[in-house]
């Protein structure tokens, strides 16, 4: 898939990629864990530590929840639209994912959070989406709104203090899966192929039932 360079190419600095810590095993409170065959991630605090209700604003403008935004198998990833080469790189793989996952039978929403409210619009959100996948749906926000929906996933991320309009956003790297009757289920590290991301969620898919 072709990435546009211009703008998702300002900069010249590679983004800083913070992993989660996976000390814990997501199973939790004693029960049975439907989804135990495909899980190869563990999250601190277990799954239900990571997820949660969310408000942002949508590519045209409207304020969304993640009742909204969650309605089917979901690849959520936090980045931004000048990110001059991990954003464009992870989407994109994301995107691929994506296509595989249909060529197999599932039908899985990409979407793509912004983390850097203040440059990305609706309008420049929506042309990155719709650059990197006809079904990605994209989100952005207040700086509020922003934080609220990236402290649900403990995500992280932080503005560089350059002093002008280039400046670079370090921030974590990871796509979380989602599914509309159960949260959060599982995240993929940038090394994840896009076949291997396919072949997992379809396994969650699957299991979800």
């Amino acid at each position: 898939m072709a990435i546009s360079s211009g703008r998702y190419a300002a900069a010249a600095v590679s983004v800083l990629a913070i992993g989660l810590v996976a000390t814990y095993a997501i199973t939790s409170g004693g029960g049975a864990d439907q989804f135990a065959d495909c899980r190869q991630g563990a999250v601190a605090g277990g799954a239900g530590a990571i997820g949660g209700p969310f408000e942002l604003v949508d590519e045209d403008g409207r304020t969304v929840t993640d009742a909204e935004v969650i309605t089917q198998p979901s690849l959520l990833y936090f980045g931004y639209t000048f990110c001059p080469d991990v954003c464009p790189l992870d989407v994109a793989r994301n995107a691929e994912a994506t296509d595989a996952l249909e060529e197999m039978g599932y039908e899985v929403q990409p979407v793509f959070i912004s983390i850097d409210p203040k440059r990305d619009t609706p309008e420049v959100v929506k042309e990155f989406t719709e650059i990197m996948h006809p079904r990605m749906l994209g989100l952005t926000g207040s700086e509020d709104q922003v934080r609220a929906a990236s402290q649900a996933y403990r995500t992280y991320y932080k503005a560089q203090d350059s002093g002008d309009e280039f400046y670079l956003v370090d921030h974590s790297t990871q796509t979380y899966l989602v599914l509309p009757e159960h949260g959060f289920v599982e995240y993929f590290n940038r090394d994840v192929t896009p076949q291997d991301m396919a072949e997992r969620t379809a396994c969650f898919v699957e299991a979800a039932g």
